[in-house]
């Protein structure tokens, strides 16, 4: 039995609260709680992370968890702008939104911040400086989630009918992968990848799909730059170069083990206070919390991340039409790939690659791209019409 089915879709005129009552009478208080206290987590946590600078007052990172609070407070006003938009208005402009995505990719060629570690990722305006790669995974969300709920068949899909939503994954996918950034590039592919996979497919389509991803893997490898070769090379011999590859992975798990069960306490974590953690505000965070807070703190933390995916798969099994359904997969699909990677790659288990821990890493793009994709799960759960799902069918 496939999870998305064929003919989900609109089907009632009342919910169980009656005839007239709002939206806005049915937040869904569950998803926002916990995206509070992931929220709330990561700004402690960045407190910590950045407090040996402190001591500088001029320097930029002891502004750090400030700057979060910031685009937290600018991202949850736009999330509530969005959230209290009709997401059956926004599939309307599903396309515009998916070619405004690709156009400020293709802008950052032409307008980019200059490179940043061999990487040109940004656009600067005015006082803000913004990565396109970060927003256009929403946009490609809603731009599958469009498609898909336009092909009405009821039948089996099979691997050629994927071509549509598979050349709007690689466009954008195609373009990161340029700046460089394989990893984002990568999870514009998983988010793709995974609602295929709640998609009711042919067996003999996941078998041709199974085969065309490796293809794409060794492709990958092939083209892949000299030094995202040797991070893989270090995931794969960890103790072959302590000192240049491997070295941000090597410190990060000795900060995990460093907490133990109970961890080593707030503010009292070695690695991070004697700054052998680099980028411990953006790639490593989760090693500066496991490390004061244990296996304890981690068990929170997954659990509230582990929810909040669970949550999104909820949303999406009570949508009221298939577009929001597979919006809602996409946008859990978001979450979910983000969280596994960049604990994948401090715990040791993934390769390094640049990867936001969601709502814990500093970055506004970040923080902002993920806001829009829980706004876009918002909306949808408060327009749910209880006791119909478009996802059982």
């Amino acid at each position: 039995m496939s999870l998305l089915g064929p003919d989900g879709g609109f089907t009632g005129g009342l919910d169980s609260t009656g005839l007239g009552s709002r939206p806005r009478d049915h937040i869904d208080w569950p998803l926002f709680i916990v995206v509070v206290l992931i929220a709330a987590l990561g700004v402690i946590n960045l407190y910590s992370a950045t407090s040996v600078y402190f001591e500088t007052s001029k320097s930029a990172l002891s502004r750090i968890y400030i700057n979060q609070i910031y685009w937290l407070a600018i991202g949850g006003a736009m999330g509530a702008i969005v959230a209290g938009i009709d997401y059956r208005f926004i599939e309307r402009f599903a396309y515009p939104i998916y070619t405004g995505g690709i156009f400020s990719l293709v802008l950052v060629s032409v307008l980019g911040e200059g490179a940043i570690r061999g990487a040109n990722r940004w656009i600067k305006l005015g006082p803000f400086t913004f990565q396109p790669s970060e927003f256009t995974k929403v946009c490609l969300v809603i731009a599958i989630a469009k498609f898909l709920h336009d092909d009405s068949r009821s039948d089996a899909r099979r691997l050629r009918d994927f071509i549509v939503p598979g050349l709007l994954t690689a466009v954008p996918a195609l373009l990161i992968a340029r700046q460089p950034d394989l990893g984002t590039a990568l999870v514009h592919v998983l988010i793709f990848l995974s609602i295929a996979a709640v998609t009711r497919l042919k067996p003999s389509s996941v078998l041709k799909g199974l085969a065309t991803v490796g293809i794409g893997g060794w492709l990958i490898w092939e083209f892949a730059l000299p030094y995202q070769k040797a991070r893989v090379t270090a995931f794969l011999n960890p103790s072959e170069d302590l000192s240049g590859a491997g070295y941000h992975a090597h410190h990060a798990k000795i900060a995990i083990g460093n907490g133990g069960v109970f961890g080593q306490g707030f503010l009292s974590g070695t690695q991070n206070q004697y700054r052998f953690l680099p980028d411990q505000y953006s790639d490593f965070p989760y090693p500066v919390f496991a490390e004061e807070w244990g296996f304890i703190g981690s068990l929170v933390l997954f659990s509230l991340y582990a929810f909040l995916v669970l949550w999104s798969i909820r949303i999406a099994s009570l949508a009221r039409d298939r577009f929001g359904a597979i919006m809602a997969v996409g946008c859990g699909a978001m979450i979910f790939w983000h969280t596994i990677i960049n604990v994948g790659m401090a715990s040791g288990m993934l390769p390094v690659v640049g990867m936001t821990l969601p709502l814990f890493s500093y970055g506004g793009s970040s923080v902002v791209s993920i806001m829009f994709a829980i706004a876009l799960l918002m909306s949808v759960s408060m327009r749910r019409y209880a006791g119909f799902s478009s996802l059982s069918r």
